[in-house]
């Protein structure tokens, strides 16, 4: 019998993944595979574990349980668009330094960036911000900086793309331009995954959804996962979380349980708890 091939660049896979604080859980018992390629939305109830799930696949928070696996994927070939709340505009950095630290892991930390000046000219021009190079961080209104931030990730040239909530508090003609910029980054064959909330959006650009609310309630065609209910689902069962519940051990009952420690779990019966191996990307 010949072994399995090996996943394809790009893939994520998380297997048995529990992430979360101080031994409390924000994300449940995550099992499944994102194929290389895929244009995956991530959506949920706030505090549903998005934002968590995203900082676990870039190792800024470590699982308590199980993993995150990336055959093959160096750190940085994934690249990683934080919320701009997470941002610090009193920093005294400029546009220009900010959009050139994307060329950090390819150029060296102890390397000057002013050379690669046409590159940065490059991607702020790619995303409307010619001329702001001089600019203050601070000085940039909310959808401006979102343009510098992706510029930057356009510098990262990644394998892997997290976005995080990429279009909140965005006019309407900078959501669409860098729509087009996601849309160009899945005509390359990379893997995107978006926190979103416009769940129009979703179904318009993102084939594939996980729907999370602190576990998986549902992971597949979008279409299917956003059907009313699978979200009636995920709001029911954010609400009952107990966010001081510990960190259990095994995966969820297979059937409808109030786990001992104080989270729910969700109905196995009437929906996936994770995704299929192979997702339509």
């Amino acid at each position: 019998m010949s072994a399995a091939p090996a996943p394809a660049r790009g893939a994520l896979a998380f297997r048995g993944l529990t992430l979360g604080y101080a031994r409390h859980p924000a994300v449940h018992h995550l099992d499944g595979t994102v194929p290389a390629g895929t244009l995956l939305a991530v959506v949920g109830p706030n505090g549903a574990g998005k934002s968590t799930l995203l900082k676990g696949i870039i190792g800024e928070v470590a699982p308590l349980e199980g993993e995150v696996a990336h055959p093959g994927l160096a750190r940085r070939e994934i690249a990683y668009l934080p919320q701009v709340a997470e941002i610090d505009r009193s920093f005294p950095i400029s546009v220009f330094d900010l959009v050139a630290m994307g060329l950090w892991r390819r150029v060296g930390p102890w390397r000057s960036l002013r050379p690669h000046g046409r590159a940065v000219a490059e991607a702020l021009a790619a995303v409307g911000l010619t001329g702001f190079e001089r600019r203050p961080i601070g000085t940039l209104s909310g959808g401006q900086l979102r343009r510098a931030l992706f510029a930057r990730v356009l510098l990262q040239d990644a394998r892997v793309i997290l976005l995080d909530e990429p279009f909140a508090g965005v006019d309407a003609r900078t959501t669409a331009e860098l729509l087009d910029l996601v849309v160009r980054w899945h005509g390359e064959g990379r893997t995107v995954a978006a926190v979103l909330h416009d769940m129009e959006q979703v179904r318009r650009y993102f084939p594939v959804t996980l729907l999370l609310a602190r576990e998986a309630v549902a992971w597949g065609a979008t279409a299917e996962v956003l059907e009313p209910g699978n979200l009636r689902r995920a709001r029911r069962l954010c609400e009952a979380w107990d966010d001081e519940a510990p960190v259990c051990r095994g995966a969820p009952p297979a059937g409808p349980a109030r786990h001992p420690h104080g989270h729910a779990h969700a109905d196995h019966h009437d929906h996936d708890h994770g995704p299929p191996h192979e997702h339509a990307a």
